[in-house]
């Protein structure tokens, strides 16, 4: 299928992508294969996404939808109607890839789950992203970045002893809509060595597996040590010293280690500290980390007493990793996204915004960066398209009801 130039140029183009998706991990998953050139055929029902009325800070939009949802088309489909149901699957028969994160059984229900779609369209590649994947004891359960995080250990090492939390970002869900992303471009990639050969191919993600596998390094550490380890804040529970210090001008710096090294240069070159150097009680990493609490107040001490410019100054000339704790709207202007001129203007139902380019950079390649659809906004397009019109969906939609109320 060839769309109305929402995509562009990029190792994707040509791939036709349609998803029945909410929230964040599937509608990133998709953003994801769109920034690499697909086209994204976004079908929502007539309500729309939930997500799009989370908040409306971006001229009547929510945060959250314009973050995942650009350069998407929009296509407006009542699937538990005869008729919508229909219209995907003539879109479906065009499609290369079908993604879906709905709740457990809902797929099923609408006849789109992996197995009904294999035995309809073949040649499709199907993506299911779930909470906790089929067969366990939690498979029925509605799953939220939150409740995943805390299902899988993430809250309870994150935050402070006594005071988990949740990590700031959407863990779970950003990271499951780019497993999501990279099994596709990986059967994709299949399809391409056997010299086209199509088959049907189906693939699943679940967020409480990411999460697993992103939990890989306490989870090891507890299995072959029998020790829950505590949220260390700005710390680290494995290295030390690595920690957020106050500056004398009201900052923080953020300074660390990661090897016996480092440390080495870190006492004698930074801090001027040959004796914090030579002691045998700091030799090595598990020794520092039995000492965290000597070491910040000796580095706090140090950094309240100097400038952050001075800081980072002498810790980049004594080769020690650094950076400043920033706020989110710090990061907004911040020197290093401006002078590589890191973001780019889309346009939104109700206005202009700004949104970061995506992080993979191809040589001689711009990546496309599209607008944020209105709900429904290319349906009569996409109609025409499959050779129907929108008249005839209304005039079918409103005879179903009518049979149905009879």
């Amino acid at each position: 299928m060839s769309g109305e130039g929402v995509s562009g140029e990029g190792p994707l183009a040509g791939v036709t992508v349609v998803s029945v998706e909410q929230a964040v991990s599937a509608p990133l998953c998709t953003r994801a294969l769109g920034d690499l050139g697909a086209r994204v055929i976004k079908v929502e029902a007539p309500g729309g996404d939930f997500t799009r009325y989370y908040d409306d800070v971006v001229h009547g939009l929510s945060a959250h939808f314009v973050w995942v949802n650009r350069g998407k088309e929009s296509l407006v489909l009542d699937l538990k109607t005869a008729h919508g149901s229909h219209v995907l699957h003539r879109l479906l028969d065009r499609a290369d890839v079908f993604v879906s994160n709905l709740a457990p059984g809902a797929a099923a229900k609408l006849g789109i789950a992996a197995g009904q779609l294999a035995a309809r369209h073949p040649e499709l590649i199907t993506m299911e992203i779930d909470g906790y994947g089929p067969g366990g004891p939690l498979s029925h359960k509605r799953a939220y970045d939150l409740l995943v995080q805390a299902e899988a250990g993430a809250c309870a090492i994150t935050g402070l002893p006594g005071e988990p939390a949740k990590p700031g970002p959407p863990m779970a869900d950003v990271c499951t809509g780019l497993y999501a992303a990279l099994s596709i471009t990986a059967l994709l990639a299949e399809r391409g060595r056997s010299g086209g050969t199509k088959g049907p191919a189906a693939v699943s993600v679940s967020m409480f597996d990411t999460m697993t596998e992103l939990m890989g390094y306490a989870l090891t550490y507890t299995r072959h040590t029998g020790v829950d380890q505590q949220p260390a804040g700005m710390g680290s529970p494995a290295v030390a010293p690595y920690g957020a210090y106050a500056t004398a001008d009201g900052h923080t710096v953020v300074l660390g280690t990661t090897n016996d090294r480092e440390w080495q240069r870190y006492a004698r070159d930074l801090l001027g500290r040959p004796d914090l150097a030579d002691d045998p009680d700091l030799a090595t990493t598990a020794d520092r980390v039995t000492a965290r609490e000597r070491l910040d107040a000796e580095i706090a001490h140090w950094c309240a007493a100097r400038t952050l410019h001075d800081i980072q100054s002498a810790a980049d000339t004594a080769g020690i990793g650094n950076a400043r704790l920033n706020t989110p709207s710090e990061v907004l202007t911040h020197p290093q996204h401006t002078a590589r001129d890191r973001w780019r203007a889309i346009d939104t139902p109700g206005g202009p915004t700004l949104a970061p380019l995506p992080p993979p950079v191809f040589e001689g390649r711009t990546a496309p960066m599209g607008d944020v659809p209105a709900l429904g906004r290319h349906t009569e397009a996409i109609l025409r398209e499959l050779g129907l019109a929108e008249a005839d969906l209304t005039e079918n939609l409103i005879k179903e009801r009518a049979d149905s109320d009879t």
